[in-house]
């Protein structure tokens, strides 16, 4: 049985350790590990992740299974155009995945979306993520490539869209 529920600050370590534990297992493959450390400590620090919730930069979306935390999703309108909205993250603890809780998560944000009154949904996705082709399934089309710089590293990523 699974429950979703908006996240608090109260929420932000249990985020956080979803993020480390299934970090390693998507991005171990295609990123080094110094890269991997780098991106754990600047985007998912305590500071950055209960700043986000306690600004409203990003809501998160937290799904429980029987009262555990095991995935999470935060989206936001973009920044240079609010009219379209932006999933951020998107992680499933390994030991549920293909139990359709990222696919209950997307459904849980578009649904957000429209509530918001909008009708796009963009994500970036690492041109070498897997995860590309869960969210073709879930009718994301890739619209661009960029590369964004996180430190001294760069994200390679896929900007995909889904209108809603």
């Amino acid at each position: 049985m699974y429950a979703i529920k908006e996240a608090t600050i109260a929420d932000t370590d249990a985020i956080i350790s979803i993020a480390s534990e299934t970090y390693w297992s998507v991005y171990g493959p295609i990123l080094k590990k110094e890269q991997i450390i780098f991106m754990l400590g600047t985007i998912y620090s305590v500071e950055t992740i209960s700043g986000q919730i306690e600004n409203n930069a990003q809501s998160f979306l937290l799904l429980q299974e029987d009262d555990e935390p095991v995935a999470f999703a935060a989206y936001s309108p973009r920044t240079e155009n609010p009219e379209v909205y932006k999933l951020h993250k998107l992680y499933c603890l390994p030991k549920t995945q293909g139990k359709g809780y990222g696919k209950i998560l997307v459904n849980a944000v578009a649904d957000k979306v429209n509530e918001a009154g909008k009708n796009t949904l963009d994500l970036n996705v690492n041109r070498y993520n897997n995860a590309k082709t869960f969210y073709e399934k879930m009718g994301f089309e890739v619209v661009y490539e960029e590369d964004v710089p996180i430190g001294e590293y760069w994200m390679n990523d896929f900007v995909m869209r889904r209108e809603l």
